[in-house]
């Protein structure tokens, strides 16, 4: 049998802050035992489970796993105002005039991540 992504995990400074911006970005919650100033958080997400873990280390590059989101029931735009709300920042704007593409924000902590259009705007431009 072959083995299955249990976590995503991501290194931060502050494990229930940064878990607490995902969890409202992806519309999920944080596990019921994780409070504040715990060294780990869990967002139970649709799809993969989002563990947070403090680190001493700071993040200094670009990441090499990121995170691709796709709006379920929003644009792309709006779901970027959305995020931008709270507390990403715009890092990247490869958005088109014809629609297409993407833009790369970052969390909190700077991870990079993008959003991509909805599916519904994937397939009105088919």
């Amino acid at each position: 049998m072959s083995s299955l992504v249990r976590h995503v995990t991501i290194d931060c400074a502050d494990a229930y802050a940064l878990a607490t911006f995902w969890a409202k970005a992806l519309d999920s919650k944080l596990a019921d035992d994780d409070f504040p100033g715990d060294p780990e958080a869990l967002v139970a997400a649709p799809g993969v489970d989002l563990l947070f873990v403090r680190v001493a280390d700071v993040k200094s590059v670009k990441n090499r796993v990121h995170l691709d989101l796709q709006p379920q029931d929003r644009t792309r735009d709006e779901e970027v105002e959305r995020l931008l709300g709270l507390g990403a920042t715009l890092f990247d704007d490869r958005r088109n005039p014809d629609g297409s593409g993407w833009a790369t924000l970052r969390d909190p902590e700077g991870n990079e991540f993008c959003v991509e259009r909805s599916k519904a705007e994937r397939a009105a431009t088919a």
